[in-house]
């Protein structure tokens, strides 16, 4: 089964913790995009780097978004104005939370809180939520649809 192309994001509060997730990916075999930042700034501002992402993700069928920031929920916040995007944030070293965002919530981007998730725990909670596919149970799908018509009567 070919991998899904994964789009990359962060301010610098978690650009470090970017470039080492990067290694990881590349070095499984996913085409990785990186929509920044490129360099620490700490002046720069999410949103600037995470709507890339979210609408890349939501152009690309079949691709994941990973998104960094100081706690993610920001992060987060910005992503999901994204029509078709459900991004979760994981800013725990509980690998649970990010494996439940894919199989109940069909989650495609998944944001991290850099300054809250160690490196290490950050890459197992990465290689997890890219192994773990949706469940696609009645109860689960009836909720993502549901999500769908709410963006649809919100999105105009």
């Amino acid at each position: 089964m070919k991998k899904p192309k994964i789009f990359l994001a962060t301010d610098h509060a978690g650009f470090e913790l970017k470039e080492e997730i990067k290694k990881l990916l590349e070095n499984s075999g996913y085409e990785v995009a990186d929509e920044g930042a490129f360099g620490y700034d700490k002046g720069d501002d999410y949103p600037d780097f995470i709507i890339k992402a979210a609408r890349k993700v939501s152009q690309n069928t079949g691709s994941k978004g990973i998104i960094l920031g100081a706690s993610g929920q920001g992060e987060a916040i910005v992503a999901n104005k994204v029509r078709g995007i459900r991004a979760a944030v994981c800013n725990s070293n509980n690998p649970e939370i990010a494996r439940l965002s894919r199989e109940h919530n069909n989650a495609n981007i998944l944001s991290i809180g850099a300054r809250f998730v160690k490196k290490e725990d950050a890459l197992k909670i990465i290689r997890l939520w890219l192994e773990t596919d949706f469940s696609k149970e009645p109860r689960h799908s009836r909720r993502i649809k549901k999500i769908g018509e709410i963006e649809k009567k919100s999105c105009k």
